[in-house]
């Protein structure tokens, strides 16, 4: 049973097959720089566990949710999963992984320099750390799940404060990405226009989060039925890993310790 409101899309669901992709294509971006032993922050339900398992000399993931942690223990015996609210990371030492991946995790982290500061203790010496996250540039409303969105100076500026090299690059779209996106803007802009108070911006973001996951799988949805060849025929090669621009939909950046 699945376990997310439409701010995690699921693989099983043709309306968010767009954003599944987007979230895909991360993981297999990120093969080039696996090695040894591989922690993964947030790995949710497991969307990308298989592939960074074919990499790594070991495996293991880190989630809040009991239920996701008990179904992927029992999917994938031969990698290790722990139930943790972080950060910090209180029961792993120093200096303990090759690589650590973290997607679309760092914009949910209220304390996200003590999250950076963890990454890098654990990591060990010419580690790498590889993380994605929304691009605030891009973003076409509020999201009330998130502590904040950045932009990529913006982490990029933070995250040199902990590490010795940040190589900032993007998830990108080719034109058909590129329709989709501009599709959804401009769904999502005829639903805002009625916000004429700046509500979104304005009200506490638990207060927004049920009418923010109706209203987002009302669009998803909507996108569909209006072009779901679009919708059903995009893949995760759609999306282009590229160096830094303003119009990357992600931020994709690489933390060397």
């Amino acid at each position: 049973m699945a376990v997310y409101t439409t701010e995690i899309a699921s693989d099983q669901i043709t309306s968010d097959n767009p954003i599944h992709q987007r979230l895909l294509k991360a993981y297999v971006a990120v093969l080039h720089y696996i090695k040894g032993s591989v922690l993964e922050l947030g790995c949710g339900e497991g969307r990308g566990v298989e592939l960074l398992m074919e990499q790594a000399e070991d495996f293991t993931g880190l989630d809040k949710i009991q239920e996701v942690i008990d179904k992927l223990t029992a999917k994938y015996p031969n990698a290790t999963f722990k139930q943790a609210v972080f950060p910090p990371f209180s029961d792993i030492a120093d200096n303990t992984y090759d690589t650590i991946v973290s997607f679309q995790v760092i914009e949910h982290i209220k304390d996200d320099k003590l999250y950076l500061q963890e990454i890098q203790r654990v990591l060990k010496p010419g580690g790498r750390a590889i993380l994605s996250t929304p691009n605030i540039k891009m973003t076409l409303t509020r999201n009330p799940w998130h502590e904040r969105e950045y932009t990529a100076d913006e982490l990029k500026k933070l995250a040199q404060n902990y590490f010795s090299d940040v190589d900032m690059k993007g998830i990108a779209g080719n034109d058909k990405i590129m329709e989709y996106h501009n599709r959804n803007r401009a769904s999502v802009q005829k639903i805002t226009r009625w916000d004429i108070f700046n509500l979104q911006y304005r009200l506490p973001a638990p207060v927004l989060r049920v009418p923010y996951d109706i209203l987002n799988r009302l669009n998803r949805n909507s996108l569909e039925k209006t072009n779901d060849t679009l919708v059903a025929s995009i893949t995760h090669e759609d999306y282009l890993l590229r160096d830094q621009n303003e119009e990357n939909l992600d931020l994709f950046c690489i933390l060397t310790k």
